[in-house]
């Protein structure tokens, strides 16, 4: 393993990400950022985390981009001031806290477009989770406690919603494995198996 990593796990919905990269993070012992990320970023703009929860993962049309000066306070106590905060402006807030924690030590991202905005810094390994379809719809049945039919709705919903939040903000596609170091399927390997697959990998990301 390097001295520094940071692995970033892009996933579709019912795939096993989540319990991926926590298993991941359990075994190489680092942190995961998962929702924990929308907690930490309103911490340090010092908004209130519901907006990033309500935002999460989610696109709107336009950026703010130009509105921001560089200094977090600065730009929270302005964006506040606004009638509005868009999707944009809390994207950008995100970014910032993803690239500080990054910075700080070895990390796992999910998801939150993480491997773009961390696209030009060293040790990042990008990974795509996927799985059949079959078991994605099983593994939300379970986990969200509902019907076939409701789960199959929540995946495309919830898969379509990633695609474009993903794909307005980075140039590269979103499920695409050039987009990534390693796509992986974890109804061919099974979670633990890509968990180890991905603690190998690292061990070769430079």
């Amino acid at each position: 393993m390097t001295e520094k990593i940071t692995i970033c796990i892009g996933r579709e919905y019912g795939s096993g990400g989540r319990e991926i990269g926590e298993k991941l993070a359990a075994k190489l012992g680092i942190p995961c950022y998962d929702k924990v990320l929308l907690k930490q970023t309103a911490i340090d703009s010092g908004l209130a985390q519901s907006l990033f929860e309500n935002a999460d993962e989610k696109r709107t049309s336009w950026l703010l981009n130009g509105f921001c000066s560089g200094n977090p306070t600065a730009d929270a106590a302005m964006m506040a001031s606004m009638d509005y905060l868009t999707n944009d402006s809390l994207f950008i807030m995100q970014s910032r806290t993803i690239r500080k924690l990054a910075a700080e030590g070895s990390c796992i991202f999910i998801g939150r477009c993480a491997e773009s905005v961390l696209e030009n810094q060293e040790n990042v390994l990008s990974v795509f989770i996927h799985a059949d379809k079959e078991d994605r719809i099983e593994r939300i049945m379970k986990r969200q406690k509902v019907d076939k039919k409701r789960a199959e709705g929540l995946m495309n919903k919830i898969d379509k919603r990633r695609a474009s939040y993903h794909n307005y903000y980075s140039e590269a596609k979103w499920g695409r494995s050039a987009s990534y170091d390693m796509s992986v399927s974890s109804s061919r390997f099974g979670i633990d198996g890509v968990v180890n697959m991905i603690a190998e990998a690292v061990k070769h990301t430079r």
